[in-house]
């Protein structure tokens, strides 16, 4: 069967996707778990917490609907992907959903009782909920940047050779650590937009300042170990972009200093990390100086820019293996077949502007400011 776009172009086209689906759920579900990490913090009385809750909870639910797509889109364009990091991070899968279901249930359970004990458990379990999928989202980029220790045998059966704790180390920590501080920054800087005047936004703008300065030292201590701390792979000899998904057929070899390779031979690349420091500089003094729309358009630049920063760096690999990095998986020996691609291809062009659409009016009707005289008079509020 002819298609009318090529299989390399295809293989691209879904890297691309990919890339736009992350950056879609740390710009809006990304807020979402930034405000939790801050509720314990940045609000101290019960009348505080709900004011900063119901600024999130118009819309957290359907902002989870990118990390689905996230998951299946992994799941569908490289199901060898899918298949090592979902098995191999298993622990660490588990951890974050743990969190993650502890969301929607805080939220229901919290007001169902007056107790101060109760409320403050459910306030922790929303704190937990935000944090932890923050920290470990961060710490599995660390792992991947690193290489994961997997390799594949000759009929391609994945073996997992690592551990629970062997995730943690001195750069998948800084990994984990930037992603709590930009969603943290994220999170500020949508309570200054959302919360009514007074010590919440206050609070949210000092630890803003605060997650602001973290993430510029973080993103540099990150660089610092991409070129020097020995990280990186590279494929030697040309790669075939049309080839069979097979990851046995690309020799790939662990490189020190190979993730900045890419920005050497594609400068315009450099505009990624840039627009991850500025975007983070805007965001600062938007947060300091009080100005709304410039720290929550700051921190979106931001976290952009350290997603699509991460992306470019590896391109093309996706999942390089620390043990037997000839087991690698790339963008063009991993992906589905040419068909498969095409289809979801047009499954997406269909569905994608109506998720788009569809969130863009939730925001556009659900839009205001929340108060602490509006918990008295709503009863649909938490």
């Amino acid at each position: 069967m002819h298609l009318p776009l090529d299989y390399p172009t295809l293989r691209i086209i879904w890297w691309a996707l990919m890339g736009v689906l992350l950056i879609g759920f740390a710009l809006t579900d990304g807020f979402d778990l930034g405000v939790a990490a801050l509720l314990p913090f940045v609000a101290r009385t019960d009348k505080e917490r709900r004011m900063a809750i119901n600024t999130i909870a118009p819309t957290w639910e359907g902002n989870q609907v990118w990390l689905i797509l996230g998951g299946g889109a992994i799941f569908a364009a490289w199901p060898f992907v899918y298949a090592v990091s979902f098995s191999g991070f298993y622990l660490a899968m588990f951890a974050v959903l743990a969190s993650l279901i502890l969301r929607p249930v805080a939220f229901k359970y919290r007001s169902k009782r007056p107790g101060a004990a109760w409320r403050t458990s459910w306030d922790w379990a929303l704190f937990i909920g935000g944090f932890v999928p923050a920290l470990v989202f961060g710490v599995a980029v660390g792992n991947v940047l690193q290489g994961v220790p997997f390799r594949l045998d000759s009929d391609l059966r994945t073996v997992y050779e690592g551990g629970f704790f062997g995730l943690f180390t001195p750069f998948t920590l800084v990994c984990g650590l930037l992603s709590v501080a930009m969603l943290v920054l994220h999170g500020s800087a949508w309570l200054t937009l959302k919360a009514e005047p007074g010590v919440v936004r206050d609070r949210a703008r000092a630890f803003g300042t605060i997650a602001g300065i973290a993430s510029l030292v973080l993103f540099a201590a990150g660089y610092a170990f991409a070129a020097f701390g020995g990280l990186g792979f590279r494929i030697e000899g040309a790669v075939d972009m049309a080839g069979p998904s097979n990851p046995l057929r690309t020799v790939s070899v662990a490189a020190a200093g190979g993730w900045l390779v890419n920005f050497s031979a594609h400068p315009w690349m450099w505009a990624a990390p840039v627009l991850g420091f500025l975007g983070a500089v805007l965001a600062l003094f938007g947060v300091r100086a009080g100005k709304e729309a410039p720290a929550l358009a700051g921190s979106s630049l931001s976290a952009t820019g350290i997603i699509a920063t991460v992306g470019l760096s590896m391109f093309p690999f996706i999942l390089p293996s620390s043990i037997d990095p000839k087991s690698s998986l790339t963008v063009f020996n991993a992906s589905s077949s040419h068909l498969t691609l095409f289809i979801m291809l047009l499954v997406t062009v269909v569905f994608l502007p109506i998720v788009l659409i569809y969130t863009a009016w939730a925001f556009k009707v659900m839009w205001g400011r929340s108060t602490q005289a509006a918990l008295a008079t709503n009863p649909d509020l938490y």
